[in-house]
């Protein structure tokens, strides 16, 4: 159950974002593993779970609820930010994924953020994806609806993230405390936590930044990646 968080406005687009996977699947840290596009690599499945390439496009996914993991016949959801990365613009790639055939993946939430704003393409098992711009504002993101205050980690997180600037979003992204089913930085339950976390900046006038942390937040260092 990975979280994603996104602050959208004239300035351009912030991201937070944690990763939540079984510690012993294997990952390699963001790199130039494909030609134009710096993105972490499962080495599982080859895909990614959050790239960016050099037009300043961003494409995560998330797995939604109760989908954790492969299954057989259906093609890895890693590849989904990959086929995103291709496109100069968030709006070009979300049009061009909700083109593709979902019932070939288990379901899955994708954004797709440039400068510009953002999009989010959810897959449900059949049909087509379905394909929303996201408003302006902050909308968080885990693995079922948008800002679902229903979920007990966004009912939790998401008015702190609104409140706070995004130079606080890092100790946010760190929050340990509390349950586990609200938790942020998800401590390790039955083989699963939070295994590293990004914050990316995408100025509609600058350049984009992209600061990891390649372990739970609360431990490893933001680190600034370059190409």
């Amino acid at each position: 159950m990975c979280s994603i968080v996104l602050r959208i406005g004239a300035a351009g687009v912030c991201i937070g974002a944690n990763r939540d996977e079984m510690v012993a699947r294997a990952w390699d840290a963001p790199g130039e593993f494909w030609p134009g596009v710096m993105a972490g690599r499962d080495r599982l499945a080859g895909g990614t779970w959050l790239g960016m390439n050099r037009h300043g496009v961003v494409a995560a996914v998330l797995n939604r609820t109760g989908t954790l993991g492969p299954a057989a016949g259906k093609r890895s959801r890693g590849e989904l930010p990959l086929m995103a990365l291709r496109e100069a613009s968030a709006e070009a790639a979300a049009a061009y994924l909700a083109g593709l055939d979902a019932g070939a993946y288990r379901p899955f939430n994708l954004v797709v953020a440039d400068a510009a704003g953002a999009w989010l393409l959810r897959g449900l098992g059949e049909g087509k994806p379905d394909m929303a711009r996201l408003g302006e504002g902050v909308s968080m993101i885990t693995s079922g609806e948008p800002n679902d205050v229903a979920h007990p980690r966004i009912a939790r997180h998401l008015p702190r993230f609104a409140a706070a600037a995004f130079e606080d979003w890092a100790a946010l992204l760190a929050d340990a405390s509390g349950p586990w089913e609200s938790a942020l930085n998800i401590p390790e339950k039955d083989g699963f936590a939070t295994v590293c976390s990004s914050l990316i900046a995408l100025p509609r006038a600058g350049k984009p930044e992209w600061r990891f942390a390649a372990g739970r937040p609360d431990g490893a260092a933001f680190v600034a990646l370059g190409w």
